[in-house]
């Protein structure tokens, strides 16, 4: 299992390249709504806030396992989130 940093690191990352998609899709697209995408940034800065207190908290029975269980909750996140751009 990778560390501490390298996970908040790649949430870092992966949310900020779906608000970068988010974005672009909005530049690209200026005659739309930009409601659509302002709310897949929204979701994707409360995912990120959300996963990053997880990845914070202290005293933890078993961190392996805790930090499995964020690393997969980053991808069903972000998966969705993909999905939500795409459909843009």
């Amino acid at each position: 299992m990778a560390n501490k940093r390298d996970l908040k690191k790649d949430i870092n990352y992966v949310f900020g390249d779906i608000i970068e998609a988010a974005y672009l899709h909005q530049i690209a697209n200026p005659e739309q709504n930009k409601t659509q995408t302002e709310e897949i940034v929204d979701e994707a800065i409360e995912g990120f806030d959300q996963l990053i207190e997880k990845v914070n908290q202290r005293n933890l029975e078993n961190p392996k396992d805790h930090f499995r269980s964020v690393r997969k909750e980053l991808e069903e996140r972000a998966q969705d989130l993909v999905e939500k751009v795409n459909a843009l």
